[in-house]
């Protein structure tokens, strides 16, 4: 299917897929900001939930001062893969430097909306592309609206009342043992990623749309259900959260940044040949508590 692009002088916004995304071309982000420039940005994102922007050259500083934007950063946990001097930026990279990683190198190895597990999740992140691989490295996005419209109606009225719990430590020793180098978590960082209770179907802060809010790498029971009727719907959502009629494929090219709302889309990295390095830095905006 052919899309129309919407030419806003020299912003042009041009969707990419059936299910979500649009490029977002001739804009510099290194330079400042008209209010109009940042109101359609804004507006696309919430249109489009996932927005490329191409050849973007601007350095860590200017993708914090962008993100901030949209609202205040969060940090991530895992504080060993901040990029030196920009505490914000969290380096995803396989890359290895005198035996040791630069950066969080199985980042999104299971579907996940960021930060899902926080009282405040992410409004959404962004990932600036610095070294690529010449194979490999794609990231999927799933479109949690219209995986949420399309359950059955009686799935649909099963699940509006349910909430579910959220923890970080969900797959955390099972990415330990893929990736022997993830560190042990310290005491005050156990206390950094406690648990947290979400409605599996949240709203939209700011559309009013419904979304399934549950993800395979973070959720591990619905509240209030015995553990077997709580496995059964959760592995039933995730199946259908993920279904291709639902998903983009973003291939990377040099240079490229995108910015995708965690309250509409989870993501998966689809991996990278370890014999190919990848380095990202991603920065995470906070969103508000689901509801």
């Amino acid at each position: 299917m052919k899309f129309p692009a919407f030419d806003l002088g020299q912003l042009e916004i041009r969707p990419l897929d059936d299910a979500l995304g649009a490029e977002v071309l001739g804009l510099d982000l290194s330079q400042p900001l008209t209010p109009y420039e940042l109101e359609r940005i804004h507006q696309a994102h919430l249109d489009h939930h996932v927005l490329v922007f191409r050849d973007m050259r601007i350095t860590p500083a200017q993708q914090v001062a962008f993100s901030r934007r949209f609202g205040p950063l969060q940090i991530h946990v895992l504080k060993d893969f901040q990029l030196a001097g920009q505490p914000e930026v969290l380096v995803v990279s396989n890359i290895k430097e005198g035996g040791k990683p630069i950066g969080l190198g199985d980042a999104g190895h299971f579907w996940h909306s960021d930060l899902s597990y926080k009282d405040k999740p992410s409004l959404g992140s962004m990932l600036h592309a610095q070294e690529l691989p010449s194979e490999g490295g794609d990231t999927l996005f799933a479109n949690q609206h219209t995986a949420y419209e399309a359950l059955p109606q009686e799935l649909k009225k099963l699940i509006a009342p349910l909430a579910a719990e959220h923890t970080y430590l969900a797959k955390y020793e099972e990415l330990r043992e893929r990736s022997p180098w993830r560190p042990k978590l310290t005491q005050v960082q156990l206390d950094e990623v406690q648990p947290v209770v979400h409605p599996v179907v949240r709203t939209h802060p700011e559309t009013g749309r419904k979304a399934l809010f549950v993800s395979e790498h973070f959720t591990t029971r619905v509240v209030g259900l015995p553990e077997d009727e709580s496995r059964a719907v959760l592995d039933e959502l995730f199946e259908r959260s993920v279904r291709s009629e639902h998903v983009m494929r973003h291939q990377w090219a040099p240079h490229d940044m995108v910015f995708w709302d965690n309250r509409s889309v989870m993501h998966l990295a689809a991996g990278t040949p370890e014999h190919l390095r990848r380095k990202l830095y991603r920065t995470t905006i906070e969103g508000d508590t689901p509801f």
